[in-house]
């Protein structure tokens, strides 16, 4: 308005500017802008609005915007950012801003869990946690619980990316890592441990089953390695053994077996590795130290892992007591894995 003004008055471009800046200071418009409008008024233009354009409105992040994006959103959870821009017409900063500060959302990876929990699956986790908590409340109970599982180890097995990462020069390029699968040279470990170690350890022959009946013989060492060198332990009724639900865990032969020998389980409910002490503890330990090493034999395989086995402790039992923490994630996760 006021550069009509100006032409009207017979001020010339430069004189406009002037005025221009006295009257507006730092929030006065740019000089080419002042010329170009200038020139318009100059040859005749009484409208002071500026002419519609075509493209994407100067905002789009209106109330009807916030709600396209979010019926967009619910119809398809996986689609991109640039997709809805474009189906909108928004910039992908506007969406983002809706989709993060007006509806509150952030697009997050899946995750892989070891199995599609039923309702009553995840019932049963919950009643196992509050019972292992209500048993815990002695602190020596986590101390005498035995638990065991087994597990491949193989001859090469790929190292992570964390233990391939490289001290790099600033203009260095990134290093590659290749595909390895892992080795078909593999041996069987079976382990069981407590708060203070491992108890027994095992390697199983090429070409065993790890069945009901060769579990029976596994359970009968353990009871033998027990008795040599936990005496006290073995004649003391306070100790119990937790293992999972695997079929060869589980069969008649083993119960009976268990039971004629008066020892102590503790049901595990199944598909539940996260309550599993030698899954989420000492495999993982076990293996991130064998990783991208290659053994040529078996029993250099089964070399490595045994020394692998020293461990302190203090390791063992944290290990054990983590078991308490990961029973009252389960809980108020209402059974399900924990960050589903």
């Amino acid at each position: 308005m006021a550069i009509k003004f100006c032409v009207k008055a017979g001020k010339s471009p430069v004189e406009t500017i002037e005025l221009i800046n006295k009257a507006y200071g730092s929030a006065a418009m740019s000089r080419a802008n002042v010329y170009r409008r200038y020139a318009c008024f100059r040859d005749g233009r009484e409208d002071v609005k500026d002419d519609d354009r075509s493209g994407r409105p100067s905002t789009a992040r209106t109330n009807e915007s916030v709600e396209s994006v979010r019926r967009l959103l619910t119809e398809d959870r996986r689609t991109t950012l640039q997709v809805i821009a474009d189906r909108l017409n928004i910039g992908k900063e506007t969406f983002r801003q809706i989709v993060t500060e007006e509806l509150g959302k952030r697009k997050i990876c899946a995750r892989f869990v070891p199995h599609a929990l039923t309702t009553e699956q995840k019932q049963e986790r919950v009643v196992y946690c509050q019972d292992l908590l209500l048993m815990g409340q002695d602190e020596r109970f986590w101390e005498n619980i035995i638990t065991g599982d087994e597990t491949w180890c193989f001859a090469y097995d790929p190292a992570t990316k964390q233990q391939s990462a490289e001290w790099m020069g600033k203009n260095s390029s990134k290093p590659k890592k290749l595909r390895f699968k892992k080795s078909r040279v593999k041996t069987t470990l079976i382990v069981f441990f407590y708060a203070e170690g491992v108890i027994h350890r095992e390697f199983v022959r090429e070409g065993q089953k790890v069945n009901a009946e060769f579990y029976v013989g596994v359970l009968d060492r353990l009871l033998k390695r027990i008795r040599r060198v936990r005496t006290a332990k073995f004649q003391s009724s306070e100790w119990l053994l937790l293992h999972d639900n695997a079929p060869s865990h589980n069969a008649a032969i083993v119960k009976k077996f268990l039971a004629n020998r008066n020892v102590a389980v503790f049901h595990h409910p199944p598909y539940s590795p996260d309550l599993a002490p030698a899954v989420y503890f000492l495999f993982p330990k076990l293996k991130f130290s064998v990783k991208g090493r290659h053994f040529q034999t078996v029993e250099a395989i089964q070399c490595a892992v045994t020394r692998e086995l020293n461990i302190s402790k203090t390791a063992f039992l944290a290990g054990m007591k983590k078991l308490k923490e990961h029973a009252n994630k389960c809980i108020d996760q209402g059974g399900m894995y924990f960050g589903e």
